[in-house]
């Protein structure tokens, strides 16, 4: 894949002045909505002439095409990062571990660092706690400017010492047309039961422990449902163990590229996290009119509103309850995705998004001159 720069196609910017030069920092471990939210916030600035570069891993561009959207890509080793941002006229980096290996590089360099709150995962406790901390306040305080993705993380930042911390929402990408759900739904094995469905990295705070717990629930029911888990991670092996235990109705995909249209074949989409910020999957579900139960941590409650099925966080019981209560009762589904769609309605578009962006580096800018 060519990682060329793309500057001699790029339009130059309005009164005579040179593009603006924006480099996109993704950490190495950057999780799929960061890393779709990068993609499309180079889309949208390349388009207005922007000169973007990226650096990211390679699996990252691999998957994600951030040249294919009109950026140089550099890989995210620390010379090649320190190379890129020597030529920045602002640097972006997404989530606090971005953020603290842009901070380093940008040192001896004037460009100011933005940085994207995501999110990196719920607090640690003990020393891993404390040191999460400190990384944070010094990320916070490196920022000129920190955008939070929810209110709360606008919250934190705050708390954290930043300087100007402002709500950033950011959009989901519009979903790719998917292949026929039927078709889908005959591949997975779900043509006459319904079809569950998780997505994300098979991580401790993805809840999945608990799941499997509301799956043996499920056994119960007539017919019998199927969970399909997309995602892959270091509890593979341990989840693998317990469904083949418990003979738990759940299937475990791995990596998928086509989770967007397994989603749209779903019954029901199931969000068991311990801690979630804007959650992608929450996000997609409600787009596309996929019925939502999900945990009341984090901003998931602000994001959905009255458009899903909340339930506390750790409860097996109330998790398997909802999911059932929901498969017994279509009108409440079809009210459900009919809510979903139209929340979703309220939150910003990509072009909102890149917008708000724009306008952030334009001000950064114009404090320089």
């Amino acid at each position: 894949m060519s990682s060329s720069p793309v500057s001699a196609s790029v339009p130059a910017q309005p009164y005579g002045r040179p593009p603006l030069r924006t480099v996109q920092v993704l950490g190495g471990s950057a999780g799929a909505g960061s890393s779709a939210h990068v993609r499309s916030l180079t889309t949208g600035l390349a388009a207005r002439g922007v000169r973007v570069t990226v650096c990211a891993s390679a699996e990252a561009e691999g998957e994600y095409d951030f040249t294919g959207a009109g950026a140089q890509f550099a890989p995210d080793a620390v010379s090649a990062l320190r190379a890129a941002c020597a030529g920045a006229d602002v640097v972006h980096a997404h989530g606090v571990r971005a953020g603290m290996r842009a901070a380093l590089a940008l040192r001896g360099h004037r460009a100011p660092l933005v940085v994207s709150w995501h999110g990196d995962g719920p607090a640690a406790a003990g020393a891993l706690g404390r040191l999460s901390r400190i990384l944070e306040r010094h990320v916070a305080r490196a920022a000129a400017v920190v955008l939070g993705a929810s209110s709360d993380q606008v919250d934190l930042a705050r708390l954290r010492g930043a300087r100007d911390a402002r709500l950033a929402p950011v959009a989901v990408p519009a979903a790719r047309p998917g292949a026929d759900a039927g078709k889908v739904r005959a591949e997975l094995g779900a043509v006459a039961r319904p079809l569950l469905i998780a997505v994300g990295s098979l991580v401790p705070h993805r809840g999945y422990s608990v799941l499997l717990d509301a799956a043996r629930e499920w056994r119960t029911l007539e017919p019998l449902p199927l969970l399909v888990i997309a995602g892959e991670g270091p509890l593979r092996a341990e989840l693998s163990r317990r469904i083949e235990a418990e003979d738990l109705p759940v299937r475990l995909l791995g990596r998928r590229r086509d989770a967007a249209q397994l989603l749209a074949a779903a019954d029901v989409a199931v969000l068991p996290s311990r801690w979630e910020e804007r959650a992608l999957l929450a996000q997609e579900a409600l787009r596309v009119g996929v019925p939502l139960v999900a945990t009341a941590v984090g901003s998931v409650p602000e994001l959905v509103g009255q458009a899903a099925a909340l339930v506390p966080d750790g409860d097996a019981e109330a998790l398997a309850a909802a999911v059932a209560g929901l498969l017994a009762d279509p009108d409440r589904r079809v009210a459900l995705a009919a809510a979903g769609r139209a929340q979703a309605a309220t939150w910003p578009s990509e072009d909102d998004t890149v917008a708000q962006v724009l306008s952030v580096y334009d001000e950064l800018m114009e404090r320089r001159r």
